[in-house]
């Protein structure tokens, strides 16, 4: 055995659900590449090994609803067939609603109220504030990035980062103004520093990158694990989908032409990330829809498909 097969990762989701550590586990790419199949089947293999897991969407489309054929709310929600996994769909906009009409004194006004739903990512800000009052001990976030971290999580990110009260430094905006947005900043304070704390901890917290074999997808994941580094995020996990596997004596050239295009981006990506785990899965006839199908392609995190 050769030392690189020797130092070779196992290509599955196994090592998340051994690390016992983790409370944060973040699911993301572009639009399309299986985000969703992804982090409900991961959620369902959780609920195996851990105690009251919840999977959450801030996503206006309730994918989860759709996926598991059950309506979830902001409310953390059983899954009906799947013990120990809660589900909930939470609306950003209407937390920062929440939060702006509970503030002391009037202290946002209609101005204000603009200006904190023109600020990118600032609704997902306060919907991760919710989500950790929750009772949960393991969250799966699916997130959908445009380019790269996109304009959510990055925005996201750097409000939890740099704090509330940081909102109005890049803006120009009246004294009165910015004293208005770090009075509300300091009572969140608590919130801010403790979610920032976990997302950058490594043992609490890890991002699983989500992408199909072509050059676009590619290039997209490289961008985005190029930036959960710079912000110290903690990423060694790809999930490579919707791959053809035709027999040798197939007779579909479409099917080959096709494989042979996916193995080149393969071979880029196994170069790339030798010291990410990378599980493949395939593409397949039909939908992963409800919770038996979601069961049984959730093996394929464990067990994928090496060939």
């Amino acid at each position: 055995m050769s030392d690189s097969e020797s130092f070779e990762l196992e290509p599955s989701l196994k090592n998340i659900l051994d690390q016992t550590t983790l409370q944060w586990i973040f699911v993301g790419g572009k639009g399309g590449v299986g985000k969703t199949t992804t982090s409900c089947s991961l959620a369902v293999q959780m609920a195996k090994v851990r105690k009251n897991v919840l999977l959450i969407s801030t996503d206006p489309a309730h994918n989860l609803s759709d996926a598991f054929g059950q309506k979830f709310s902001k409310t953390p929600t059983p899954v009906q067939g799947i013990e120990n996994l809660y589900c909930m769909e939470i609306d950003p906009a209407g937390s920062i609603q929440e939060m702006l009409e509970n503030s002391e004194n009037g202290a946002m006004t209609s101005i204000m109220k603009d200006l904190a739903f023109a600020i990118p990512g600032v609704d997902e800000a306060m919907g991760f504030a919710e989500v950790m009052k929750s009772y949960a001990k393991v969250f799966v976030v699916p997130i959908d990035f445009g380019k790269g971290l996109g304009k959510g999580f990055a925005a996201f990110w750097t409000i939890w980062t740099h704090g509330t009260t940081g909102i109005g430094a890049g803006l120009e905006l009246s004294k009165n103004k910015r004293k208005k947005i770090k009075k509300i900043g300091i009572r969140n304070d608590g919130v801010i520093n403790e979610v920032n704390k976990q997302f950058q901890d490594p043992d609490k917290t890890t991002f699983i990158c989500v992408c199909i074999s072509e050059f676009l997808s590619l290039y997209e994941t490289e961008r985005l694990i190029q930036e959960l580094t710079d912000d110290n995020i903690d990423t060694h996990n790809i999930v490579v989908n919707q791959l053809l596997f035709p027999p040798k004596d197939s007779n579909c050239e479409q099917c080959l032409v096709r494989r042979k295009m996916q193995q080149k981006y393969l071979d880029q990506i196994n170069d790339l990330y030798e010291d990410f785990h990378i599980t493949k899965l395939p593409l397949l006839t039909s939908e992963v829809r409800g919770v038996e199908n979601l069961k049984k392609f959730s093996e394929l995190l464990m067990n994928p498909i090496t060939n």
